[in-house]
């Protein structure tokens, strides 16, 4: 197994689950300093990204300490998306410290990675099915118990920025918004 001076690890982090923190902890094994980057930092209040970049490295802090991860080995860094996926990779190495590494299990975000020949590592997922996060914000949306797929310090910041209704409200508009007819305005 390589051991890396500092590795990435890209997601975005919709909410930050135990599956994330499964994997920072795998990745800190094989290397000294870990760069969170967090992806798609310029969207929120939308289905596939409710929580804002500054919610997301929140969320991420409170689960960090709270398992006792030596926060001096992480900086965690939001990336917006540029619209152009063939200058993606180039706009990453320029917003990040130097890295030898990266890990994702987007395989679309490895195919530009590893165009542009740079290291790419999958990390192993833990329960992917029930663990992520599209999967936990349909339980919010439903209301059913997505607590005990998050850390509880996690969880509690998510119901303090009331995160999950906001997440309910957001779904109930877009459904209001596809049942109007063709043409309508709300």
């Amino acid at each position: 197994m390589p051991h890396w001076h500092r590795a990435v690890f890209i997601g975005r982090f919709q909410p930050f689950h135990l599956g994330h923190l499964d994997a920072v902890k795998q990745i800190l094994q094989e290397t000294d300093e870990l760069i969170i980057a967090v992806g798609s930092a310029q969207y929120s209040h939308t289905l596939e990204n409710p929580f804002t970049s500054g919610e997301r490295i929140e969320m991420m802090r409170i689960g960090l300490e709270a398992a006792g991860i030596d926060l001096r080995r992480i900086m965690i860094i939001p990336i917006p998306d540029i619209g152009e996926h063939s200058l993606w990779a180039a706009r990453l190495k320029s917003m990040l410290p130097q890295f030898d590494a990266v890990y994702t299990n987007n395989q679309f975000v490895k195919l530009l990675l590893e165009e542009q020949r740079i290291t790419v590592i999958e990390p192993k997922l833990q329960n992917r099915d029930e663990l992520n996060a599209t999967n936990i914000r349909n339980l919010m949306i439903r209301n059913e118990d997505w607590r005990r797929l998050l850390q509880p310090e996690v969880a509690k910041f998510i119901v303090q920025i009331k995160g999950d209704e906001r997440i309910r409200k957001i779904a109930s508009s877009e459904q209001k918004v596809q049942q109007l007819p063709r043409g309508a305005t709300q």
